[in-house]
């Protein structure tokens, strides 16, 4: 029975992930990117014929970006991608800059030379992309920096918690990537060199002042665009 029940299981786990569930993870990701912007009405037929499938799994797929914070479903008026308050960016970008910390200090306590080694090669991608004013580029190199080091801290349930902040985190930081570029890959040099020193205390006030700043960063960037309108 229990071979049976394995066998049954991995079968279920091996099949292909559902329709809606690939054309959420499409619109996500086209939101997370900027490819659809905030306050951006979004068309059933075009974003159906944009993906190659029929409206149903898009009409479905908004709904659950609806419930996850991705989209505003307007009565009579359709889903529009949903524009961050500067309360909403405050409180999941403070959330981040405390789990964050953490793992910048266990970083500092667990990196061997090759894992800082590699903090340093991705730094080195930050910087060319920057260089080459590649924002997608630079979004993808941030994020692999911050996911490493969640690696080297190793600890699975803080692993979890800022895996379930991270796609947000990402949206809101690609609009300040290229302004905010310079010294936030400064601030990351900081960070690598208190995690290499195996310095704790310091490797997390670094870090908490970088997601601090980067907060304050989007706060002005919002407020800026509030004033434009």
């Amino acid at each position: 029975m229990r071979e049976a029940l394995t066998a049954a299981a991995s079968r279920r786990v091996t099949r292909p992930a559902p329709l809606r569930q690939a054309v959420y993870d499409a619109l996500t990701e086209l939101i997370v990117s900027g490819s659809l912007k905030p306050g951006q009405h979004l068309v059933e037929a075009e974003l159906a014929e944009h993906l190659g499938v029929s409206r149903q799994p898009v009409r479905e797929a908004l709904q659950r970006l609806q419930t996850d914070g991705w989209v505003d479903l307007r009565p009579a008026q359709g889903a529009f991608v949903h524009s961050p308050t500067e309360k909403e960016a405050a409180q999941l970008l403070g959330v981040r800059a405390v789990l964050e910390t953490y793992s910048a200090q266990l970083a500092a306590q667990h990196a061997k030379p090759a894992d800082v080694e590699r903090l340093w090669e991705l730094h080195q991608e930050g910087v060319d992309a920057l260089a080459a004013n590649d924002v997608e580029r630079l979004v993808a190199a941030n994020t692999a920096l911050h996911a490493f080091i969640t690696a080297v801290a190793d600890n699975a349930v803080l692993a979890e918690l800022i895996a379930g902040v991270s796609q947000k985190v990402r949206w809101y930081y690609t609009p300040i990537a290229r302004p905010r570029g310079k010294e936030a890959w400064n601030e990351h040099a900081q960070l690598i060199r208190a995690i290499a020193k195996g310095d704790t205390d310091r490797a997390g006030e670094v870090m908490r002042k970088h997601t601090e700043r980067t907060t304050g960063f989007y706060g002005k960037r919002l407020a800026a665009g509030a004033n434009q309108d």
